[in-house]
């Protein structure tokens, strides 16, 4: 990595009920509203026109629509900003604001005007694994996303769901800090997770066999 290109901080924000901004309303703005209205954000969102799914999140007061081009001022009381609008002059305009106000901005596809990237993410319930390649090729952050999809099933979503009761039970029940973290990698390792799979195979089977 070159001294002109740091290293990017890596990190998951939480968004609940934070004001963020969307600029643009194609399809590539649709998307964008969808990971932000997944998170929690509270969406408005800037464009003379937009797609019929982004109307329809405004009909229902899922996000607030303002039918107009970008103004300055929209980016006041902002926690971050998107710009996703198929005009250069617009993204340019969001960004170069943005950064003079210290609002985190993502110009899509246009590295040089984003303070952080969208990850290749794969989601399996509270499990997330992102990967970024620092906006160098979106394309090889998505093969390698496929690879993960096969690598981290959907078994994953339970079986953490169990990790994370055991290790509630275990943070009440047991004041040895030392035995307890011993204890929760012995849990979260890739055997325990194998034994989990086989018993979880055997149920499905009986039941299977049943039926």
């Amino acid at each position: 990595m070159s001294a002109s290109a740091p290293g990017l901080f890596p990190m998951f924000v939480k968004l609940q009920g934070r004001e963020c901004l969307v600029v643009g309303g194609g399809m590539i703005a649709e998307s964008k509203v969808q990971s932000l209205l997944a998170a929690g954000a509270r969406v408005r969102l800037v464009a003379p026109r937009v797609t019929t799914a982004l109307a329809e999140h405004a009909r229902l007061s899922s996000i607030t629509w303002v039918a107009r081009e970008f103004e300055v001022a929209d980016l006041a009381g902002v926690f971050l900003v998107i710009a996703a609008t198929n005009n250069d002059e617009v993204n340019e305009l969001v960004f170069r604001q943005a950064d003079r106000r210290n609002v985190l901005c993502n110009a899509v596809d246009q590295p040089p005007r984003c303070h952080f990237y969208f990850p290749a993410v794969v989601r399996r319930g509270h499990l997330q694994i992102a990967v970024s390649t620092s906006g160098l090729s979106p394309a090889l952050a998505q093969r390698i996303r496929k690879d993960l999809e096969h690598q981290f099933g959907a078994e994953y979503e339970e079986w953490l769901e169990r990790l994370g009761r055991v290790r509630e039970w275990l943070m009440r029940k047991d004041r040895d800090p030392e035995r307890r973290k011993l204890l929760l990698h012995r849990l979260a390792s890739r055997e325990a997770f194998e034994r989990a799979r086989r018993r979880r195979s055997a149920k499905t089977s009986i039941r299977g066999a049943v039926a």
